[in-house]
This record gives structure tokens, C-alpha cells and sequence, in this order.
């Protein structure tokens, strides 16, 4: 696989964020609300691993 396509998998990935955020505001989730919560912070760990590594910084 090469970068680019990587790099497109986690825009969708990032774009996909929103969603999750979007369900976390649902009244009625119940104990869902922990699985939503769980995905939210593993989410933003593979953004912020993959920022930090494929980002060039100068």
C-alpha cells in the first residue's frame, strides 16, 4: 500500500469522527455510551499516531 492511499484510508477515518461525536450526544445510549467513548479515544490515538508519522515537520 502506498502512502497516498494511506493517508486517504485515514482522511475517511478522520472524517468519520464526527459521526461518533454526533452519537455520543444521543440521550438515550445508555451503557453504548462507554463502546462510543472507547472508539472516540482509540480514534484519536491512531490520528495522532499517524500525524506524528507521517507528518514532516520543519
Amino acid at each position: 500500500m502506498d502512502t497516498q492511499a494511506i493517508r486517504d484510508r485515514i482522511e475517511l477515518i478522520r472524517s468519520k469522527r464526527e459521526v461518533l461525536l454526533k452519537l455520543l450526544e444521543q440521550p438515550d445510549l445508555g451503557t453504548l455510551r462507554i463502546d462510543v467513548n472507547q472508539a472516540l479515544e482509540e480514534m484519536d490515538d491512531l490520528l495522532e499516531d499517524f500525524d506524528s508519522t507521517f507528518t514532516v515537520t520543519n
